[in-house]
This record gives C-alpha cells, structure tokens and sequence, in this order.
C-alpha cells in the first residue's frame, strides 16, 4: 500500500511537472506574440515618411520579433500552435502593408491599393514560409547563416516543411530541393568555420527524417495533381 501511494505521488508530481512545462511554453509563446503584435500597431503612428527613412531597423527589429515569436510555437501542442499561428500571420500581413508602402515610397490610400500595387510572387511566399519572411531572394543566398543558428534554420525549416508538405505542388517541391541545397551548401562553408559536433550531428538527423519524406511527399503531390486533372 505504501509504495502504491510512493509512486502515485511521484506520478503526481511528474504529470503537475508536465502541465507547469506547457503552461510556461504557452505563456511564452502568448509573450512573443504579443511582443510581435505590439510592434506592429506601433508602425501606424509612424508617419509614412519615417517608415521609409528607417526602414532598415524596423525591418530588423520585426525579423527578430518574428523569428522569437515563430520558435517559441514550435512546443505548443497542435490546437494552440493553430490559434498562435493565426494571430502571427495576421501581424505578417498588416507588416507587408507597411513594407509595400516603404519599398514603393507612396502611402496607399487604402488596403486594395496595396494588393494591388505588388503582386505576390509565389517562390517568394514559399522562401517566406521556410525561412521568415524576407530572409531569401532569388539569389538563395544563405550568408546570413553561421555556426551559431544553423542548426536552427535547419529545425525551423523542417517544423515548416511538416506543417505545410500537404499544400505543396509539384513546382513547390521542386523549389523547395533548389533551397535546401543551397542550404546544404552554405552548411559545408559553415562547418569549416566552426560548426561543434554536436550540432552536425543533430543536423544529419534531419536531414535522414527529410530525405524519404521529402519523395513520397512530392509523389503524393504529382498523383494528386493527376487526379484533379483528370476530375
């Protein structure tokens, strides 16, 4: 009886333990947002010409925000991560608005004069959703990367590529393999340069998990393309 109420406790104490955990990682995550959120508003009483006269550090400071905000979603559990994912999208956009305004130097009268004056490009949206946005261009230089958050682009790019594979096209994954490879590439700069071992090898832990996933995936993506074709 004794070592029934022993373990029973020590149940108790793991599982207050667990939900302390996911309390802490929920309110952290709200911080980010938050934080990010806040941001954000703050642009609207920067007057236009402001905005474009230091458009450098607030592009800057929100790329902090946002990369802070994105990882701190990574150890919600799904329901949470999908309402978190909706206020970070939200704010995404209303910082395009600011961004198409300060990178065309006029101040649209209204939110259809932003859509329509920049036209999405869709290779751009996709390096947005893998990397954060504006961290890639056409050139996909990965410069930006280092010993120090490698490791991390690498965790954050696969969290996105699983959350999003089932919206893939076949074009999609096409770009995708050009991005990763470029990211392959700048990893064989990045491990003359100091990159610890540990690191490497939780990296090629990764990259085991992606490569079957990434063809069946893509597979999956040409059937489903042949079929709504067919339909």
């Amino acid at each position: 009886m004794k070592k029934s109420v022993l373990k029973f406790g020590l149940f108790s104490m793991i599982l207050l333990g667990m939900v302390s955990c996911k309390n802490k990682e929920k309110e952290m995550a709200d911080k980010r947002i938050s934080e990010l959120e806040s941001y954000v508003d703050s642009l609207k009483i920067v007057s236009a010409e402001d905005r474009e006269a230091n458009w450098g550090k607030i592009s800057e400071d929100f790329e902090t925000k946002n990369a802070n905000a994105k990882d701190a979603l990574t150890s919600l559990d799904q329901d949470s991560k999908t309402k978190s994912q909706e206020k970070l999208d939200a704010s995404n956009a209303k910082y395009d608005e600011y961004r198409v305004i300060a990178l065309n130097k006029t101040e649209p009268a209204t939110k259809e004069d932003v859509v329509t004056t920049v036209k999405p490009n869709p290779s751009q949206t996709l390096r947005d959703r893998l990397f954060g946005a504006g961290k890639i261009g056409n050139d996909m230089s990965f410069a930006w990367v280092n010993k120090d958050n490698i490791l991390k682009t690498y965790e954050n790019f696969f969290q996105s590529y699983k959350d999003n594979k089932s919206d893939f096209t076949r074009e999609d994954y096409d770009e995708i393999k050009l991005m990763y490879e470029a990211l392959d590439s700048r990893k064989n700069t990045v491990e003359k340069e100091g990159l610890s071992s540990e690191d490497n090898r939780k990296i090629a832990v990764i990259k085991v998990k992606l490569a079957p996933m990434f063809k069946v995936n893509r597979i999956g993506a040409k059937s489903r393309e042949n079929q709504e074709a067919k339909e």
